[in-house]
């Protein structure tokens, strides 16, 4: 039976000043270093043993990845990182202030670009091309996205790296954002579109499947 955790990273300085990130880059605040080293202590009292570990491209994601790594005392383990598992793309929002936001375009109109599963935030003109994108064509590197485009690039992920582990009982450990969580809780929980709304994930704070051979979820635990 295999375990698959999944942890949102550590708070960032955007989450703390209520800013759209996406795919901005940014670092871990004293406070989600601090989540991450907790994260790290709840796991290695589990004495979970994991094969690996995913994280996004994205710096805060990685960071909080190795500090968990560091407090299990698994920094060994080969860590594997992807565009896919990135946050949701918030276009043309990035930088924002989440209050400035509902001033400038009105509070139905930020909420539907935040919660309604379909509903595409303002686009960017043309994508950023970033250093770490270079190897990826540039048709797949979104101007924005939907929830519904980003549970579809993760589930690529997910099919594609993580369910072949799975199936031969690897543990893996997935350090990742807000929305690639929420949309994978999505799929495995068997979520509608309008409950989506309703799934919070906390910054730093593990979340434990369990599967069968067949990938049928055994139990989930919050730790």
């Amino acid at each position: 039976m295999a375990k698959l955790v999944l942890i949102r990273h550590g708070e960032s300085t955007s989450n703390r000043d209520h800013i759209f990130t996406g795919w901005n880059d940014v670092p871990l605040t004293k406070k989600g270093i601090k989540q991450a080293i907790i994260a790290g202590k709840k796991l290695k009292k589990e004495q979970l043993k994991f094969s690996e570990i995913h994280t996004s491209l994205l710096s805060r994601a990685i960071k909080t990845a190795n500090i968990i790594a560091d407090e299990i005392d698994q920094s060994y383990l080969p860590i594997y990182k992807s565009w896919r598992l990135n946050e949701r793309h918030y276009g043309a929002l990035r930088n924002v202030n989440k209050d400035q936001a509902r001033l400038i375009y009105g509070t139905k109109k930020v909420a539907a670009w935040r919660r309604g599963f379909h509903t595409l935030p303002p686009l960017l003109i043309k994508p950023d091309y970033d250093r770490r994108y270079q190897l990826i064509p540039h048709d797949l590197i979104p101007r924005g996205e939907s929830l519904a485009m980003s549970l579809k690039r993760v589930l690529i992920y997910y099919e594609d790296q993580l369910a072949p582990k799975l199936h031969q009982e690897h543990n893996i450990l997935l350090v990742a954002h807000g929305s690639t969580i929420r949309v994978l809780i999505k799929y495995f929980d068997q979520i509608t579109d309008e409950q989506l709304d309703g799934v919070k994930v906390g910054n730093g704070s593990p979340i434990i499947y369990q599967f069968d051979h067949d990938l049928n979820i055994l139990n989930k635990i919050f730790l």
